[in-house]
């Protein structure tokens, strides 16, 4: 799945089917027992990320969540990331930059969202809302959106060099299918807290918005940071996606239970005597 997944170097948006499923050939019943199945393997890696930190391990992964609104970011973070312990996860939420942080160089803020050694960071948008919002509505000189691009290719480099596996995911769905997700969340008074009506006005740039990706992915797909491209029209298939990419990123750091710095024989026996 994950090389099905990386985008090709003329990436296209609109050739990517949205209701694809690459590398599954299931069902949604058959996705969402696999999701399930897999759950209590990305527990264990992510304990054993952890622990590993606490014998001076500095690997800790970094998920990179990028999407056109009602794209599911949300349900990745509670139906995957989730079936993980909390204590192990550091969420970051990217909104409209502070005062504080336009005074900074836009990596500023991003920089200090890292994970620590052994957590699991997840970004609900991130650094490439500056290439994305930035150039859809001209926020920043033409010039310096390009300069940010290979700012973006170095701080990655950078980060994935201190032990960061960065898994940069773009979930990709269709203008009708977002038409149809935004029309529930008029309908149910239980959504109405997620709708703004300021999506109606990014959708109306939507054909800017794809553009700009295909951008943003191609100047910044590396070998080491690395663009995964996940189909979203079907939830649970993006769900299961990315709980197979973070998955992925686990097994080759492959934590170890760190050695224990005690006699463990002498301890049970003093454990015994008590």
């Amino acid at each position: 799945m994950r090389e099905l997944l990386r985008p090709p170097a003329d990436l296209r948006l609109d050739d990517i089917d949205t209701s694809s499923t690459p590398g599954f050939d299931g069902d949604k019943k058959a996705g969402e027992g696999a999701l399930a199945d897999s759950a209590e393997r990305l527990s264990e890696l992510q304990e054993r990320l952890h622990a590993a930190s606490t014998a001076g391990s500095t690997q800790r992964v970094l998920l990179v969540i990028q999407a056109m609104d009602t794209a599911g970011k949300g349900g990745i973070v509670r139906h995957v990331v989730g079936a993980v312990d909390p204590q192990g996860v550091q969420l970051a939420a990217f909104k409209t930059p502070t005062p504080e942080e336009l005074a900074h160089h836009f990596l500023w803020r991003v920089e200090r969202q890292l994970p620590a050694p052994g957590m699991i960071g997840v970004f609900d948008r991130s650094h490439y809302e500056d290439v994305l919002i930035g150039r859809v509505r001209q926020l920043a000189p033409a010039g310096e959106i390009e300069q940010r691009y290979d700012d973006i290719v170095q701080f990655e480099r950078r980060i994935v060099g201190s032990g960061i596996a960065l898994v940069k995911v773009m979930l990709h769905i269709s203008s009708d299918e977002q038409k149809a997700r935004l029309q529930e969340r008029l309908d149910r008074p239980d959504k109405h807290w997620k709708y703004r009506p300021g999506d109606i006005d990014e959708r109306m740039l939507w054909n800017d918005y794809q553009r700009a990706y295909e951008l943003a992915i191609t100047r910044t797909d590396t070998d080491d940071a690395p663009w995964y491209v996940v189909p979203a029209n079907r939830k649970w298939y993006a769900r299961l996606a990315v709980q197979t990419l973070l998955l992925d990123a686990l097994e080759r750091i492959d934590p170890q239970w760190p050695v224990a710095v005690f006699d463990v024989d002498a301890e049970k026996k003093r454990l015994a005597a008590t």
